[in-house]
């Protein structure tokens, strides 16, 4: 392949790959306004968040198979034509339960593209070291492009309406897809590797039941039975899922694959990596607006640190892996994005400064985590299973980012309910409202005297405070756990080769 070309397919890629991970975040900054204008309740607005991640994560295992069969270019330009269509539709939602509908289809979009790009770049770069920088510069895109999400979306908010976030992925789109269609080449797929619909709604199936059963723990009055069901029909269905795997003579995913400690840490690391910096950016983006009282667009600029140092540990840590192996990498980035986090957990009140060099710190790390499993996953498998591949680190991100929205958003409500209720005293309010999240306890406040207002909106603050802690310490703590799996997997595997994958 010309040399020029393939950095051009790369770049094409990126740009799709860069709207695929801003729309998971892209709405962090926009909530509080989206849910003003379409009245969105408090589950509402998990959903609508959580509902992309989800079905995307259900989705992508299938369809990386389904890109070995057809071919991933086929399945790109597909994935492209789908993610267009319901960005214009989610732009014109007129209703909470249309934005839902419309980004669920949205995620199925993204769900073909996703494994095809990480695939067509796996079959586009031959040189190990080029490789190496590839998926660096993937990776970067990858955590940059969802920390970005909230920097876009400030930045439109400033200046338009709500589904400006999403009517701006058209053009791009239509540039893409002529691009895309004449310069990505055409890689046969294999006819006779078949696509498992049914285990790709299997899987789908469980992963929502058991995230549903999760944010249902986290209200303030859970529905018990409820959430029992969901955890019930989540374990059946992912059960079932395995078991169709371990019996497939050509299976949706490989379960052998994660015997290797290598590609099980990495695997591992991309999940929490992506939980801890989605979900932290979740709670951070509403303190800025709710707590701080900061514009979008204020917001979007004071978050710009993350996604600045994500991007920018991408080619580094892509140009190291191959000098420093892939499990001495994965443990430090995974500690010091534990240690950043925590320092970030220390600072939150502090001199600006501070704040932003602990956030550039927090998005360096985790960029360099995200980007050294992403190429450990890649590069452990042989070419034929590239879409398979592409598939599981997929998954592990978009799966990390639900499980990020889902603990995050949950462990918020469950400790501000908490906090609120021994905070906010009964002769202030006693709408129900005010115990559900800090948007609704603002509302309320509206409706008292000015110095009900006031008092009501300090203590409904401090009690989301409390909750952003709370969520902070969880990610560094989780962030911790997984660099000392990595460990001590290393010193159970003392005769592995730990350089590197090829």
């Amino acid at each position: 392949m010309i040399p020029p070309r393939r950095w051009l397919i790369l770049a094409i890629i990126s740009s799709a790959l860069l709207l695929i991970v801003i729309d998971m975040t892209v709405l962090y900054t926009a909530l509080p306004t989206l849910t003003r204008e379409l009245d969105a309740s408090a589950s509402q607005k998990l959903w609508i968040i959580n509902i992309y991640a989800l079905i995307a994560a259900g989705l992508l295992l299938g369809m990386g198979t389904l890109g070995d069969r057809l071919g991933h270019k086929r399945l790109f330009i597909g994935g492209l034509s789908v993610f267009g269509l319901f960005s214009l539709i989610a732009a014109f939602s007129p209703s909470a339960s249309v934005l839902i509908g419309a980004r669920g289809f949205l995620a199925v979009g993204a769900a073909m593209m996703m494994p095809a790009t990480l695939a067509i770049v796996r079959l586009t770069f031959a040189d190990p070291r080029e490789q190496a920088m590839a998926f660096g510069i993937w990776a970067s895109v990858a955590s940059g492009g969802a920390a970005f999400g909230p920097v876009v979306g400030g930045l439109l908010l400033e200046h338009f309406w709500w589904g400006s976030v999403f009517l701006i992925n058209v053009p791009i789109v239509l540039v893409a897809l002529v691009l895309g269609a004449v310069l990505i080449p055409n890689h046969p797929g294999d006819a006779q590797k078949r696509w498992d619909w049914l285990g790709s709604l299997q899987v789908m199936i469980g992963l929502i039941s058991l995230a549903y059963a999760v944010k249902e723990l986290g209200k303030r009055a859970p529905s018990f039975d409820g959430m029992l069901v969901a955890v019930v029909l989540g374990s059946l269905f992912l059960t079932l899922f395995i078991r169709r795997q371990r019996r497939a003579a050509q299976p949706m995913l490989d379960l052998a694959l994660f015997t290797a400690p290598g590609f099980r840490n990495a695997v591992i690391s991309a999940v929490v990596s992506a939980a801890a910096l989605i979900g932290m950016e979740l709670v951070f983006s509403q303190r800025l607006q709710l707590v701080l009282g900061m514009s979008p667009l204020e917001a979007a600029l004071f978050i710009l640190p993350l996604p600045l140092g994500s991007f920018v540990a991408g080619p580094l840590a892509g140009y190291y892996l191959p000098r420093l192996g892939n499990r001495r990498m994965l443990f430090w980035t995974l500690l010091l994005s534990s240690a950043a986090m925590l320092s970030y957990l220390l600072l939150y009140n502090a001199a600006v400064y501070l704040q932003v060099a602990s956030l550039a710190l927090l998005g360096l790390t985790i960029g360099a985590a995200l980007t050294v499993s992403s190429s450990t996953i890649m590069l452990s498998v042989p070419a034929d299973k590239a879409g398979m591949a592409a598939s599981i680190e997929e998954v592990s991100f978009e799966l990390g980012g639900a499980v990020g929205v889902t603990l995050a958003g949950s462990l918020l409500s469950a400790i501000y309910a908490y906090s609120a209720g021994l905070m906010i005293p009964s002769w202030l309010t006693r709408n129900p409202a005010t115990f559900e999240s800090l948007d609704d306890a603002l509302v309320v406040a509206e409706t008292l005297s000015p110095e009900g207002r006031a008092m009501l909106s300090a203590f409904a603050r401090a009690a989301f405070d409390a909750g952003f802690v709370a969520v902070l310490a969880a990610s560094a703590v989780l962030l911790l756990i997984a660099s000392l799996l990595v460990k001590l997997s290393r010193q159970a595997q003392p005769r592995e080769v730990a350089d590197h994958p090829w």
